[in-house]
């Protein structure tokens, strides 16, 4: 899998009007790399998001997977976002095999691949319950299953742990690297927190806002073994406060 995003730009309006709200945005991804775009609000971070999922078409630049321009959304891709997104008449391993039974997979295959998805996210016992019996990070790992049963080669995830609270936060982070580690997924995450970024993502892109444009690019290798003990190391501190002094230096004068 290769994704490439080059010199991509977004207005929205026209004429005298027209807002430009991504600048020259260029970045890639190969098989199996987790990389992160972090940026305050504005920054244009869920519209690079949304241009990559094919939910929009850049102003100019191109946006191509595995040499083929992205034109609309596909199966290539899958999404988790903020708000789960399940359906809450269907149970959890209904919700997993939805999007497979649209791609036309037999039932046998169907069965087989929510069973296993389910219990990769640890819910192998909730394929019956429905999403009101879930608590968030349950729902959210549903979100996720049924994002992977449908094999896509980029999994795009938009803030997908800002409506939990702090500790179902730090445990879905967690979950999320062993989840990679365990597949080898490609993935894209988009994130205002940088913490979450430097504990998830081999590669992070710091975005202005304003117009949205990467103003830096940081290659993170820490040691993710132990995430309770990274969180506290002083590498890993050190790398934080490093790109928290470059996103505070990007906001505007009176918000400082």
């Amino acid at each position: 899998m290769h994704l490439q995003v080059s010199n991509v730009c977004k207005s929205f309006g026209r004429g005298s009007n027209a807002k430009l709200v991504l600048d020259q945005v260029s970045f890639s991804l190969e098989s199996g790399d987790f990389k992160a775009l972090v940026g305050s609000s504005g920054s244009g971070k869920s519209t690079v998001m949304r241009l990559v999922a094919g939910l929009d078409q850049p102003s100019s630049g191109v946006i191509t997977m595995d040499g083929q321009s992205v034109r609309g959304p596909g199966s290539d891709r899958g999404m988790v976002f903020q708000k789960y997104s399940l359906y809450p008449w269907l149970t959890a391993g209904e919700n997993v095999a939805f999007g497979m039974l649209l791609q036309g997979r037999s039932k046998q295959e169907v069965r087989e691949r929510t069973s296993y998805f389910l219990d990769v996210v640890g819910l192998a016992d909730s394929a019956r319950r429905k999403p009101r019996e879930l608590s968030g990070g349950m729902q959210q790992r549903v979100a996720i299953a049924r994002a992977l049963a449908a094999e896509p080669k980029l999994l795009l995830l938009d803030e997908p742990f800002g409506a939990l609270d702090i500790q179902i936060r730090e445990s879905m982070q967690e979950f999320l690297h062993q989840l990679w580690r365990q597949t080898g997924l490609t993935a894209l995450l988009i994130t205002h927190d940088l913490e979450e970024a430097l504990l998830l993502a081999s590669e992070v892109h710091i975005m202005a806002p304003s117009p949205g444009r990467i103003v830096r690019t940081v290659k993170v290798d820490l040691d993710r073994c132990d995430m309770a003990h990274l969180r506290v190391s002083r590498p890993f501190l050190e790398l934080r406060e490093d790109l928290a002094r470059s996103l505070r230096g990007l906001e505007p004068a009176g918000v400082r």
